[in-house]
């Protein structure tokens, strides 16, 4: 099969983007890890894959697949990268816009600024253990956990997809790759679950890492700054307007509370096209 791909960004955490081929099977696992190294192949974070719209009011229905070759349920990077390149087809060119995406995780709103940044509705924050899911637990502001001897205690919340959420002092010095294995790997989490390291720089600003499913540490998570901002909150450590710094760049989070959906911004940006046979 001979995919031609958009290879896309935002924030570093970065993708291949294209359109199955009617009648087109999904590339194996296998054949994803392949096209995912950084050495050998193209090289991403995920792969994002646009089929047909399912509903009438929607642009398009997209899935996601990591680099590991596993398919989740939604990436907050990727969907701006999503709504900036079906923008740019339906115009021709850069313009704002709004559309509307389906996806596993359910309808997206997404605006195209004019500036080229987009913003996303991400829907409602989901604090409830069984839609992680999180095992053996009634819903809680924090949880614990004892992995490799040490107790965590972390917020969880799902975005259309899980979210652990530790609060650090200094995310610099955080044990991400040793703590989010550990985690993810926990029984209690049958699904696994991205994993955020948070420290709080004030009301308005927090600074966070990432790792997540099946990619491991990434420049940047939309959804892991989602849940971050949505857990600070819960804990009254945050301001509705939160700016999220991640080793990739900043995103702006608003969200008003309990029950309302959650917005994010952030730029979308087109590296390069390509075409590969698999």
């Amino acid at each position: 099969m001979r995919i031609e791909f958009t290879k896309m960004h935002g924030l570093g955490n970065d993708f291949i983007v294209f359109d199955l081929p009617p009648g087109a099977a999904l590339p194996s696992a296998a054949q994803w890890r392949q096209l995912s190294d950084r050495h050998t192949g193209i090289g991403f974070d995920q792969a994002l894959i646009l089929e047909p719209p399912r509903r009438a009011d929607t642009d398009a229905y997209y899935r996601i697949v990591n680099a590991d070759g596993s398919e989740v349920e939604q990436c907050g990077n990727g969907v701006r990268c999503i709504a900036s390149l079906l923008q740019h087809r339906r115009n021709g060119q850069a313009g704002h816009g709004t559309l509307k995406l389906d996806s596993p995780a359910g309808l997206i709103e997404a605006r195209v600024l004019a500036d080229g940044r987009v913003t996303v509705n991400m829907g409602v924050p989901d604090f409830e253990p069984a839609a992680l899911p999180l095992l053996h637990s009634p819903r809680a502001l924090q949880y614990s956990r004892t992995v490799q001897g040490a107790t965590l205690q972390f917020g969880a919340v799902s975005m259309g997809n899980p979210h652990a959420v530790l609060q650090v002092v200094d995310v610099a010095s955080a044990e991400v790759e040793r703590i989010g294995q550990a985690l993810q790997s926990h029984p209690d989490f049958p699904r696994s679950v991205n994993v955020g390291f948070l420290q709080i720089v004030s009301a308005s600003e927090l600074r966070l890492r990432v790792y997540e499913r099946g990619v491991g540490e990434t420049q940047a998570c939309g959804t892991g700054a989602c849940a971050a901002v949505a857990v600070g909150r819960q804990l009254g450590l945050l301001a509705p307007e939160v700016q999220v710094r991640l080793p990739g760049g900043v995103l702006g989070v608003s969200w008003e509370g309990e029950g309302q959906p959650l917005w994010m911004t952030g730029p979308a940006v087109t590296a390069f096209q390509g075409t590969v046979r698999i």
